[in-house]
């Protein structure tokens, strides 16, 4: 990830998250790239929709032919109304709402090498062989990146071909490696030692250069160097036995060195293949593969067409095509091969937006020269979406065209099966980047489009301009408009047939009176397009409790992944464990900063401490001034300070905010460093005898104040406006009449505090013994006690001050701009790189990269799983989780994990069975909780400790006996009604009981109790 600056020609706030991936160099170069993509059916739209997200130079989509019915199972830019029109006349206009950077340009007639002299890009979708290998070799002969993508059914074929000396200017996601350098020898070769603590990814043979050395000068900006890793703390670099003495600090940085790489022209690669495959067993279906698509190619040649779906003579000639082109010491899989003709006239959407995907990453790659292109053949097979063996296969008759938008997906499964995908009820939660893809691709299917089907859809959040480039069902004039409900109209466009439900609600605890019981007893599955692991978390134990399957997917940049959870036959989804918010010791915030990670949490924590908490006590405060009675000691007397300041010293008007702006600059960047500088000299030595401003800690330097100076300027003006919020004054943008006022401003000089207390490192905090609160406190903290009592009423009838909460994607409310001034305030200070805006944000508000190529190929493999579940296969080898790499490019994909079986004493289960205790038959009174236990021990020979709903205890065995007596002789409801303090929701269909048992094991946890309250 290399992150973008402010860069003439880039409009950052549409690319933001783009940018975050590809970085600024490869996004110029992309938007000076001219790309054409031939044929626009399903494949050809994926491919140039994801280009023009992308913001490529110029786009020309060609294509001679009519729309057919077949096109409408997969080209989501056709409709019925468009039959008979030419398919790259039809998609243009749609195309050119996507994004107003990107010139759509059509082109209907046959292609001539004069016509393709006008692009850097080509790519040849729904293409014969013979055109393949003629425009393969006009563009390797005159340096035309090239590529075919083809998709047939189940099946899907990549090949590129970026010439003989194709520069790679940087091959990998991976932002450059840096440490902190402890010291530097003078010697032949010289050592650089990192600093303990500091773990590094620094590979044998990178090139790294260096910065903020001293002493060593001659070694700050010097040319890119090879470097050999001595241990994990230690590299050795070239001769510095002439260079300065080191003396502390620096950073040693990795520099990407670009690759150059040859491609073999299609004619010589058709021979020879190499093909990217993620194991022994999938390269020989690969191979198996390539040789199937050629004889597929001789086939249609000699007959006009494909072989008619699931006709098997016309799939076995396509067979004994294959066997007479294989080379004879090349295994050849003929059920492979027959299975790939029986359904290679179909045209999927879920193939075409894999293959579109990753086709679309690699014209980027050939475009900007950033990532490692693909080396140079890649295969898509998912032929086990079809019935298990075992199962009957569809019928010819059952797979031949009705005149219908389904047909490209009749061919390869059946008219049955597309009745049943219409009666299936989905729910997918989330309508961003992969929610979009997602919805797209169920339009395609017709998931939902039947008597009796249907799809909810849910998403809190509104579009934000920075969405467009990704997410692919958003316009313009969407912005700021609900993403579900404008991506259900979105949708509804595409397959008017489909009935989907917007919701505007957050999936959660609170609201299950929406997403509750009955929700969820009609459901066929759910979807999750979330950007969390705690909403992904909360929806899988949804999805155990009702017994549901789960279709789980997510992206951070050109990664991606997708998983398929399915009742009694795979493993339960769990989020992993991440820590998301960075930490980092107490004093390297506040005294030793040597990274813009550390004075970008600063100023970060500096927002919280002076625009939101002080606000937020003050309101807890009026509301509630008993609060402050449970607060004691240092801790209530600073909360107490800091109360009674912003109660008492308000601001009146902006030139009062400026005033406090500046005094704060003052402090922070001046006195502050003074003060730290008298404390720790820069000629300190530690007590090891080395100096104390080294490794790690650098020496800082104060800022003097310059209204002049753009960076201090800003730092004024952010904070006085933040100030003038809290307090519910007017601020001021005009930058001029500011440095006017600051003119007139004064501020102390600086004065040492001899009180003041400033650690050398955590350890040394935590080791400082707590002084007792003196006298002199305790009485500070009456009187402010007092005084707040005393001007209560005055206080109450103040202006409210309003906390303000941080929200980083509002470039007008001043957050990143106090962010970014105060951070690289700090940096100064301390001569620390500084950040620019883009990637302050990055940071703070810690982003994730984002690319719509990467989405598209993850909904295409979540949709794959959506037919396996969606045919009922019963077999764990029939389904696949997924992971992907398109930057290196890497595809895993492999069968999911079968749930582990608990077992205690004749019991088995898993994590997706319970103990069900039915409702009583009609005319029977409800059990008591006597009864309850009495039917788990005739039922599975149990012997119940304890019972608990959630953290309320209804049952236990160590209870006094009166107490016990009294809670088994009610009835269950009542009993949770009166332990818990609140009345039944009426909707509720289970209570969901945690049980302890007699003997259990330390390691067994019991599956839940589900007593039925209704059917």
């Amino acid at each position: 990830m290399s992150v973008p600056g402010t860069s003439q020609g880039i409009d950052e706030e549409l690319y933001s998250r783009q940018l975050y991936v590809l970085g600024t160099a490869a996004m110029l170069r992309l938007q000076d790239t001219t790309v054409l993509v031939s044929g626009m059916r399903g494949l050809g739209a994926e491919i140039a929709k994801n280009l023009a997200l992308a913001g490529v130079g110029s786009l020309t989509v060609h294509d001679p032919n009519p729309v057919r019915w077949t096109d409408l199972s997969s080209q989501f830019f056709l409709s019925e109304k468009d039959l008979g029109k030419n398919r790259a006349e039809v998609s243009q206009p749609h195309l050119a709402q996507l994004n107003s950077f990107v010139p759509i340009r059509i082109h209907t007639e046959p292609l001539t090498e004069a016509f393709l002299r006008g692009f850097q890009v080509v790519v040849l979708t729904d293409s014969t062989l013979e055109e393949q290998l003629w425009v393969g070799s006009f563009c390797h002969k005159h340096g035309v990146r090239f590529l075919v993508a083809d998709a047939r059914g189940l099946v899907g074929q990549l090949f590129c071909d970026f010439g003989e000396d194709f520069t790679i200017q940087d091959p990998t996601e991976a932002e450059p490696v840096s440490a902190p350098i402890q010291h530097i020898s003078q010697g032949s070769p010289g050592l650089v030692t990192l600093c303990n603590g500091q773990p590094h990814d620094f590979q044998d043979g990178d090139w790294v250069t260096f910065s903020g050395i001293r002493g060593m000068m001659e070694l700050n900006g010097c040319a890119p160097q090879p470097i050999h890793l001595l241990d994990e703390w230690t590299l050795e670099i070239g001769d510095t036995m002439t260079f300065t003495p080191y003396l502390s600090g620096g950073i040693v940085t990795e520099v990407k060195k670009p690759q150059i790489c040859s491609y073999e022209p299609l004619h010589r690669a058709l021979d020879q293949p190499r093909i990217l495959a993620s194991s022994p067993k999938a390269n020989e279906e690969a191979h198996c593969l390539h040789q199937a698509f050629r004889a597929l190619h001789h086939y249609e040649k000699q007959t006009g067409h494909p072989p008619r779906p699931w006709n098997l003579v016309e799939a076995n000639e396509v067979v004994a095509l294959t066997q007479k082109l294989t080379p004879q010491e090349q295994p050849l899989d003929d059920a492979l091969v027959r299975k790939f003709a029986l359904c290679c006239a179909g045209d999927l959407s879920p193939i075409d937006s894999i293959l579109g995907g990753i086709a679309a990453q690699e014209v980027l790659k050939a475009a900007s020269g950033k990532f490692r292109p693909l080396n140079q053949w890649l295969y898509i097979n998912a032929l086990e979406c079809l019935p298990e063996d075992g199962e009957p296969p569809p019928s010819p008759e059952d797979c031949a065209p009705l005149d219908s938008r389904y047909d490209g997906q009749r061919a390869v499964f059946g008219t049955d099966f597309q009745k049943k995908l219409g009666r299936q009820c989905y729910f997918l939660v989330g309508a961003g980047a992969i929610g979009c893809e997602l919805l797209k691709s169920f339009a395609m299917l017709g998931l939902g489009a039947g008597p009796g089907g249907g799809i909810t859809v849910t998403d809190m959040d509104s579009i934000e301009r920075s969405n467009l480039c990704r997410q692919f069902l958003f316009r313009p004039q969407d912005v700021s408009k609900p993403k579900a409900e404008v991506a259900a109209a979105a949708a509804r466009q595409l397959n008017p047939r489909l009935a989907v439900t917007p919701h505007v609600h957050r999936v959660g605890p609170d609201t299950e009176s929406i997403f509750g019981d009955d929700f969820f007893s009609g459901l066929h599955g759910v979807a999750t397009a979330l950007d969390n692991f705690e909403g992904r978390q909360y929806v899988a134990d949804r999805c155990v409790h009702y017994l549901k399957p789960m279709l789980e997917s997510g992206t951070q940049g050109t990664r991606g992944s997708a998983g398929v959870y399915l009742p009694f036959l795979t493993q339960r989804y769990r989020a992993p464990v991440v820590n998301t918010s960075p930490t980092f010791p107490v004093c390297t915030l506040r005294h030793f900063p040597s990274a813009i990670e550390h004075t970008l949490q600063w100023a970060r924590d500096e927002f919280e401490g002076l625009f939101r908490q002080p606000a937020e006590t003050v309101h807890r405060y009026l509301r509630e001034p008993s609060f402050l009675e449970t607060l004691e000691g240092a801790q209530a007397l600073t909360l107490l300070e800091s109360l009674y300041s912003s109660l008492t010293h308000r601001p009146q008007d902006w030139r009062d905010c400026v005033s406090w702006a500046r005094r704060l600059w003052q402090l922070h960047y001046h006195d502050g460093i003074r003060q730290l500088l008298l404390h720790f000299p820069p000629e300190k030595m530690s007590q090891d005898g080395v100096p104390f401003w080294s490794g790690t800690k650098r020496c800082p330097q104060p800022l003097d104040f310059d209204h002049r100076n753009p960076t201090h300027l800003d730092y004024i003006l952010a904070a006085a406006n933040l100030y003038a919020q809290v307090y519910g004054l007017s601020g001021s943008k005009n930058r001029d009449a500011l440095q006017a006022l600051l003119r007139e401003l004064s501020v102390p000089a600086f004065q040492p505090r001899a009180d003041a207390q400033i650690f050398a490192s955590d350890q040394e905090m935590e080791q400082q013994a707590p002084e007792d609160f003196s006298t002199e406190q305790e009485k500070r903290l009456q009187e402010l006690r007092g005084a707040l009592e005393k001007q209560q009423e005055t206080f109450l009838h103040a202006s409210p001050m309003k906390p303000l909460l941080f929200e980083k994607d509002d470039d007008s409310n001043f957050h990143m701009d106090f962010i970014v001034a105060a951070s690289n305030l700090r940096a100064e200070n301390y001569g620390i790189p500084p950040a620019n805006r883009s990637k302050s944000k990055f940071i703070t508000g810690q982003i994730i990269p984002a690319i719509a190529t990467t989405t598209a190929v993850v909904a295409g493999l979540v949709c794959l799983e959506l037919y396996k579940v969606v045919w009922g296969h019963q077999r764990l080898s029939s389904y696949r989780n997924n992971y992907l790499h398109l930057a290196e490019p890497r595809f895993s994909r492999y069968v999911p994990t079968a749930p582990v079986i608990q077992r205690y004493r004749h019991l088995e289960w898993t994590c997706w069975d319970r103990l069900t205790v039915p409702t009583p038959p009609p005319g029977q009174p409800e059990m008591t909780l006597q009864d309850l236990l009495d039917h788990i021990w005739a039922e599975h020979r149990l012997k119940v400790t304890m019972l608990l709903l959630g953290s309320a205890w209804l049952y236990s065995r160590g209870w006094p006996e009166a107490k016990r007596s009294r809670h088994l002789s009610q009835r269950v409801t009542e009993l949770v009604r009166r332990v818990t303090g609140r009345a039944l929701e009426p909707r509720s269909r289970v209570l969901v009981l945690e049980v302890g048992c007699e003997e259990e094991e330390e390691d067994a946890t019991f599956p839940p109790l589900h007593y039925c309250l209704r059917e």
